[in-house]
This record gives C-alpha cells, sequence and structure tokens, in this order.
C-alpha cells in the first residue's frame, strides 16, 4: 500500500503583459500563472500527480489558498482507492458540504478541486504508462460512465443516454485512435490576435499562420468597433480568402451591442463570435445567437460547471461549445460536457488560450473523438504559442494540426526549474 504524503502548492506567475501576449478587450495586462499543485506518494516508483488552475495573476495567491484547503481530502490516503474508483474521489471532494456552500459548483473552490482531481489523473495515467488520452479513450463505456456526476443533468442528459452515446462509438475505436496518431488534431491560433499588438505585427504573424498550416485565426475584438473593422481587414488581406477568422470578445458587450457590433463585423467571414457577453446569461446568448445566424456563437471557457454547459446547449445558445481544463471540476465534469455536446450534435473547440492549457486539454479533445462523439470534422483545439518550454512536454503542433503525445502523464507537469524561476515572492511579476 502506498499513500499520499504531501501535497504542495507553488504560486507562479509569467510576466507575459511586458510584450501584451494575452491582451484583449476585457484584460488588457494579463500575466499568465498557474495556481500549481504536486502531489507526493511514498511509493518506490517515485511517481507524482501534477496539476493546476490557469490565471492571469492578481488572485493567484487566492487560488493556491483553495488547493492547499483540500490538503486534508488526499494527504495520508490509499493512492490506489483514490485512483481506484476516480468517480467516487470526485464527489467525495466535490460534495464536501461546508466547501461546496462556497459554490456551489463553480468559482474559485471547484477549480481547485479540479486541479487536485487531474493531479489525480495526472498519477494514474503515469502509473499505467499512459499519456492520459489514451488511459481514457481506452476505458470501458460503463467506466467512463462512472467518473460522471449525473445530478441536474438527467432532465437532459441520464446515465442510460451516456451509455447509448459511448456504445455508439465504440466500435470505430481503433480506427480512429490510429487516424489521430498518423494525420493528428486540427488546431487554429489566437497568436496572431492579441489586441495589444500593432498592425504590422497582427498583418506578420497572420501569414505566417497560414505558412504554419492554420485553416483558422482569431483576433480579440470588442474595445473600438472601428479599430476592429480595420484589424479585420488587415487579418483578411493577410491570409487571403480561404482562411477562417474568429472573433473573440471576451464579455464585453451587452446583447443589443453584441448584435450590432457583429452585423458590422460579419462581412469579414467570421468562423465564430466568441464570448459575446457575460458568461453566466443563457438567454442573452440565446438571442445572439437567432439575430447573428449563420454566424455561431462560441462560448464555454468561463462557463463554471456542466448544468451551465446543458443549458446553454438546451436553449440553442451556442453553435460551438469550448470547454477548458481547468474551468471547472476536472476531467471527470469535462467528460460530462462533453457528453452533452455529443447528445446535442455541437462541436467541441476547447479553449487553449493560456499557460499549459494546450498541454491539458489536447487530452479531452481526442478522448471526445475516439470514444465520445467520434467526430473531428468541424472540431479544432485553440493553439498559442507562448510558454511550452515550461513544461516537461511540451505540445507539438505541426502543420497546423497537434499531435498526440506519447509520454505518461496529463502533459501538467512544468519543469522544476520553471517552477523556481516565476515563483511568486510578493512583488510585482
Amino acid at each position: 500500500m502506498s499513500l499520499i504524503t504531501a501535497l504542495e502548492t507553488s504560486d507562479i506567475r509569467f510576466p507575459t503583459s511586458l510584450l501584451l501576449d494575452g491582451s484583449d478587450a476585457m484584460n488588457p495586462d494579463p500575466d499568465y500563472s498557474a495556481a500549481y499543485v504536486r502531489l507526493v506518494t511514498d511509493a518506490s516508483d517515485g511517481l507524482e500527480g501534477h496539476g493546476f488552475v490557469f490565471t492571469i495573476g492578481r488572485g493567484n495567491d487566492v487560488q493556491v489558498a483553495a488547493i492547499d484547503a483540500l490538503a486534508d481530502h488526499v494527504v495520508g490516503r490509499d493512492v490506489d482507492e483514490l485512483l481506484g474508483a476516480m468517480g467516487r474521489t470526485w464527489r467525495e471532494l466535490v460534495h464536501d458540504s461546508q466547501l461546496r456552500w462556497l459554490g456551489p459548483e463553480k468559482g474559485v473552490m471547484h477549480m481547485a478541486i479540479g486541479a487536485v482531481v487531474d493531479a489525480l489523473w495526472d498519477l494514474k495515467a503515469k502509473r499505467a504508462g499512459l499519456p492520459l488520452w489514451r488511459l481514457l479513450a481506452e476505458m470501458s463505456p460503463e467506466q467512463l460512465v462512472e467518473l460522471v456526476d449525473f445530478r441536474y443533468l438527467t432532465d437532459d442528459l441520464t446515465e442510460a443516454d451516456a451509455l447509448r452515446i459511448l456504445r455508439r462509438a465504440e466500435p470505430g475505436r481503433r480506427e480512429r485512435t490510429e487516424r489521430l496518431l498518423a494525420e493528428g488534431y486540427p488546431a487554429y491560433t489566437t497568436t496572431p490576435g492579441w489586441l495589444g499588438y500593432d498592425d504590422a505585427k497582427l498583418a506578420r504573424l497572420s501569414r505566417e499562420a497560414v505558412t504554419e498550416g492554420f485553416g483558422q485565426i482569431k483576433l480579440k475584438v470588442g474595445a473600438d468597433l472601428d479599430d476592429d473593422v480595420r484589424r479585420l481587414g488587415i487579418a483578411r488581406e493577410a491570409v487571403g480568402p480561404g482562411i477562417r477568422i474568429a472573433v473573440d470578445a471576451n464579455q464585453r458587450w451587452d446583447r443589443d451591442d453584441a448584435i450590432a457590433w457583429i452585423e458590422r463585423l460579419a462581412p469579414f467571414g467570421l468562423a465564430w463570435v466568441e464570448e459575446p457577453t457575460s458568461p453566466d446569461d443563457v438567454l442573452a446568448h440565446a438571442a445572439i445567437a437567432r439575430a447573428i445566424a449563420p454566424v455561431p456563437v462560441a462560448t464555454g471557457e468561463h462557463m463554471g460547471g456542466r448544468v451551465m454547459a446543458k443549458q446553454f446547449l438546451q436553449a440553442d445558445a451556442l453553435g460551438v461549445l469550448q470547454i477548458d481544463a481547468t474551468r471547472v471540476a476536472g476531467v471527470n465534469e469535462n467528460l460530462a460536457m462533453l457528453l452533452l455536446a455529443a447528445k446535442h450534435g455541437v462541436p467541441v473547440c476547447p479553449h487553449a488560450g493560456g499557460v499549459g492549457l494546450c498541454e491539458r486539454v489536447q487530452h479531452l479533445s481526442y478522448l471526445d473523438y475516439i470514444a465520445v462523439s467520434g467526430e473531428i470534422d468541424g472540431r479544432m483545439i485553440e493553439f498559442v504559442d507562448h510558454l511550452h518550454e515550461h513544461f516537461v512536454t511540451p505540445v507539438e503542433v505541426t502543420d497546423g494540426r497537434y499531435r498526440a503525445p506519447s509520454s505518461p502523464g496529463s502533459g501538467a507537469e512544468m519543469r522544476e526549474t520553471s517552477r523556481s524561476e516565476y515563483r511568486y515572492r510578493g512583488t510585482d511579476v
């Protein structure tokens, strides 16, 4: 029997605001950060579990404190007991009545639970000698369903529904795995589109994206309408007519402003409009979606959990679901959201604009393709070319496609030297 002997946290912040990497209409000066957790065991194999929550600077210490508050739930526990029933482990953490009061099931504490849950998944995959995507995609439909909490979902998705979805995808798993390994998974890039970049950098990076094989780029919008029209014109000229351009308002607009704004931008041929208004406003998203059709609404990176995903899908309030690896309570809840999307026939194109999110979320898209929806057409993962060098197994993107990792684990483990160098010490980054 091996035990978890320590839960160690780190407040890690990168000074991305210096070059305005990540800048948008609502977040003009982000410092990409990670509230990081490391689970240590007394096992002779020396394997550890790593996870984190992505933030953008101030408040990362609050997120770290929330992760620290979960130590009593895992330290001193039998590793096999926790990893052997990850659905039960998830429920134990999420259903803690006193911690639950701080959400319930959303916000800082919920994300902290996700960091610990995903650190356990990282450890489980390492012990199996498999990348996380493969560990998950080789589970039976019954094993996958056991991971999901169906409470609050059964008016839309039941266990029986989930089993039907997973069993429908089961026959083609091997062929899809082989195709994934041979061809990769489609990506799009936000690297050219940060709002703080000047026109020359926007044009240069847009041209480079086409050269690098990306079929879609994304631009941040929402600060100034005339400026957005001008910048979209620059990007469209740079990439030509055959490349898709998505836009992302990062929650900047009220409902009617969003509709009017997108009407001005639509002639540029928009792939989608992302986060046009408050991430909690289902009805406003539904109204915007009706008004701007056929331009799809994409949202989800700030979606608090599976219940919000259910409501957006029920209300036809989005055309693209954007799950985030660290916004909800880990792999288990993201699986629930993949199942909801599959039931509604909505493509999942994950958010990955932040430190380590590309490394993390690719595993969820591969799971979706192989074992849940069985679909890859119309789906893609966001890519931003920032900070990958800090990870033990950095993401690989070539010719505009993600390449599935073979290294064991979830991809969350950051290099020890990077964790030490960028540890926040109470001064500006």
